[in-house]
């Protein structure tokens, strides 16, 4: 199970929705699958308290799961934040038609160079070089050839995860 995240980050890759972009590349469970051991024993401490026992008090320590999660959950926001940040890092030197074209492919899941001469005005060459551009770096993939060519996202490799090549709705 995969976790998402909203933030109002303005060229980060995901979906926007309402302002924020959807970023579907956190998993919580990766986190806890890597810390298997610390996460038994803390359930194990927390569930100790909870033997049932006739005319014993059950006072059942919660604490050491506690930790476990929270701890869990710091290394998920750690991680998502070097990811977005690579992605930042990544965006942050394209030119204006590149990222509108990236926000196109976001939104549209794909697009053809006559749907960004339409939307943006400029011209035909401008449009195909700027895609050629986005191909080259690995952030677009080229499908067909002539006129019913197609260009859709990548899977890129940030960290020990991937950026889905389909589109969330």
């Amino acid at each position: 199970m995969h976790n998402a995240l909203f933030m109002p980050t303005p060229h980060t890759r995901g979906v926007r929705i309402a302002g924020y972009t959807y970023v579907p590349y956190s998993s919580l469970e990766s986190v806890i699958e890597e810390n298997k051991e610390a996460y038994y024993l803390a359930l194990r401490r927390a569930q100790s308290g909870l033997r049932l026992q006739i005319g014993v008090k059950n006072e059942p320590n919660w604490e050491p799961w506690l930790l476990f999660f929270l701890r869990s959950l710091k290394t998920q926001k750690d991680r998502l934040m070097q990811k977005m940040a690579r992605e930042q890092l990544l965006e942050g030197a394209l030119p204006e038609l590149s990222l509108r074209i990236l926000e196109m492919i976001r939104e549209r899941g794909r697009i053809q160079s006559s749907d960004v001469v339409k939307a943006t005005g400029e011209t035909r060459g401008t449009v195909r070089n700027r895609l050629n551009a986005l191909v080259a770096r690995g952030l677009i993939a080229r499908h067909g050839q002539g006129p019913a060519t197609w260009y859709a996202r990548v899977s890129v490799a940030l960290g020990d995860e991937q950026i889905p090549t389909e589109r969330v709705e």
